[in-house]
């Protein structure tokens, strides 16, 4: 009867390590998300968070590796458009610029 029961106790033992793994890949893994998510309206780096939880979970999860790549897509493709965008406002600010300096030159009326 003792026998029984520490084999059953040991069953129990070996599935709580091996679930615990589990249990801390999702927790810590949620948990940067959700504080990814937060970071998207208050300050920090809410993307790269995300990107952080997500491969946290895709360690044990198949769904959260899929997400990892669907939010690494969209991050690059932000990150293009965000660049395209600081490129044109650039080249709009140096033409404002120049055309405003432009105004300002002195003239020689000698010549």
């Amino acid at each position: 009867m003792a026998a029984a029961s520490e084999s059953r106790f040991v069953a129990v033992v070996r599935f709580a390590f091996r679930s615990s793994k589990l249990i801390a890949v999702t927790v810590v893994g949620g948990v940067l998300v959700l504080a990814g998510l937060a970071m998207f309206v208050l300050p920090g780096p809410g993307i790269l968070v995300v990107v952080a939880g997500f491969a946290v979970l895709g360690t044990e999860y198949a769904w959260a590796a899929r997400a990892l790549d669907r939010t690494k897509t969209v991050a690059e493709t932000a990150g293009r458009v965000a660049k395209d965008a600081a490129g044109r406002a650039g080249r709009v600010a140096q033409g404002a610029v120049g055309s405003a300096t432009s105004r300002f030159r002195r003239r020689d009326d000698r010549i």
